[in-house]
């Protein structure tokens, strides 16, 4: 992250002294309990006020996490994120003994449930926060939750909803408005969003992935400390969820293993290869069908390319070439950003020169003819996928895949968690330990 200020984006106003000083919570939403006290270490030495146990790593290692933490943290306050949906009383009351200061409860929850977990925090001397995830109305139900009992509202944008580009700020403001109890704000929080979280009403700040996926987990939670208590906008590159605006941003920064890895292995385009190694291309698919040997229909589709798009050519896998150094030039010149070509290219030391990105099954010296055979902006099917016009294409040296325009935004967001979660696991390679360590293989093998 740059630690330079940036008075762009409507920054809000320096806190006011007067005001109680905004709460700061780091979320260790991890499966493994070393990391979670390892990185839990870090954020508490860079300015965290709160620790808590995610409900990944409840749900992994119980409430023994709690445990830990409030022995690992003893003058922290522990929240066990605990997510309640059923047995109130019960789950309040085992994770309050556990060391639970704050513990959570969904909104979604019935009114006798959310009621038992209130009388249940009284009882056993910890706080109750009420989190309006998914909830339909969360103004109203935070009012009820006030009545029922709750110490703290939680406005929660889930993950899910943060892959797809959703935050939480104009539901902060509405319900921050309408409780006169302390509202706290988690999902997609990084050092550009945190004061404006405070200024749309929060007085916890909840911070996950900006810190916990960060190589230095200390020096991220001072620098979101700073941007809280000084009301500054502190740019950063990571840890942000782009919306349909920002897609190519993303992608230029993930790699197409980023992408596989977030999307369940997904396979790229198998027998696709790049002619020029070192080259990454992404953007909206111009799709063209040609039949072999055929170059006038891919010639005609550079006329329909805007700049940024990526033309994908289904020329059956064949020879001859329908594709040179003039198409090249052309595309160059009007500002397409790559080349897919399920078929055959030719004049490639050319092509390499220009620096062009373009990816081929084959590589062919003799050209076809302009015969005008085919179809532009169709669907096309090779290498066991299917590509439509608009769909996002991503090439590097790993070959090409391919992002269905309606899940694009999602999965390139999902790609950046995966490229952030890897700086992390870097960072503690560096720092000394094995892959298999830092990956806990031997923990989470499948049972057999």
């Amino acid at each position: 992250m740059s630690a330079a200020d940036s008075a762009q984006g409507g920054a809000p106003a320096p806190r006011d002294p007067e005001k109680p000083r905004v709460t700061l919570q780091v979320a260790l939403d991890f499966v493994d309990l070393p990391r979670a006290i390892l990185i839990g270490k870090e954020a508490v030495a860079g300015g965290c006020d709160w620790v808590e146990a995610g409900t990944p790593l409840i749900k992994a290692e119980g409430l023994q996490a709690v445990r830990e933490l409030k022995a690992t943290f003893p003058d922290r306050v522990i929240v066990a994120d605990m997510k309640t949906m059923d047995a109130g009383r019960v789950e309040v009351e085992y994770a309050a003994k556990a060391g639970a200061g704050v513990v959570g409860v969904l909104g979604a929850a019935s009114d006798s449930t959310i009621k038992e977990c209130a009388e249940a925090a009284r009882n056993y001397g910890c706080k109750l926060i009420v989190d309006m995830v998914e909830v339909a109305d969360p103004v109203a139900r935070a009012k009820q939750a006030e009545a029922f009992g709750a110490d703290y509202i939680a406005i929660h944008t889930a993950i899910d909803q943060q892959m797809r580009g959703e935050m939480p700020f104009d539901t902060l403001k509405a319900v921050a408005e309408a409780v006169s109890i302390p509202v706290s704000v988690a999902g997609g929080i990084n050092s550009e969003t945190a004061a404006a979280a405070v200024e749309a009403g929060a007085s916890i700040v909840v911070v996950g992935g900006a810190i916990i996926k960060s190589q230095d987990a200390a020096a991220a939670a001072a620098e979101i400390r700073r941007a809280v208590d000084e009301g500054v906008r502190i740019e950063t590159t990571l840890y942000k969820r782009a919306d349909a605006s920002r897609i190519r941003d993303v992608l230029e920064q993930v790699s197409t293993a980023n992408i596989s890895d977030a999307w369940h292995r997904r396979p790229s385009l198998h027998g696709i290869k790049p002619l020029l190694p070192g080259s990454h291309m992404c953007g909206p698919a111009v799709t063209c069908r040609t039949y072999p040997g055929d170059w006038a229909k891919p010639v005609e589709a550079i006329d329909v390319c805007k700049p940024g798009d990526v033309l994908v050519i289904d020329a059956f896998n064949s020879y001859p070439a329908i594709w040179g150094e003039l198409a090249t030039h052309s595309a160059k010149v009007k500002g397409v950003a790559g080349l897919v070509v399920w078929g055959a290219i030719r004049d490639t030391p050319e092509i390499a020169r220009m620096g062009f990105p373009a990816f081929s099954s084959l590589v062919s010296a003799n050209a076809g003819e302009p015969k005008g055979f085919g179809e532009i902006n169709v669907p096309v099917t090779f290498a066991g996928q299917t590509i439509e016009p608009g769909d996002w294409v991503v090439g590097d040296d790993d070959g090409v895949i391919v992002l269905p325009r309606a899940q694009a935004v999602e999965l390139a967001n999902r790609a950046m968690d995966v490229l952030e979660k890897e700086n992390r696991l870097r960072g503690e390679i560096d720092g000394g330990k094995t892959l298999s360590e830092v990956a806990y293989l031997q923990k989470w093998e499948k049972a057999r």
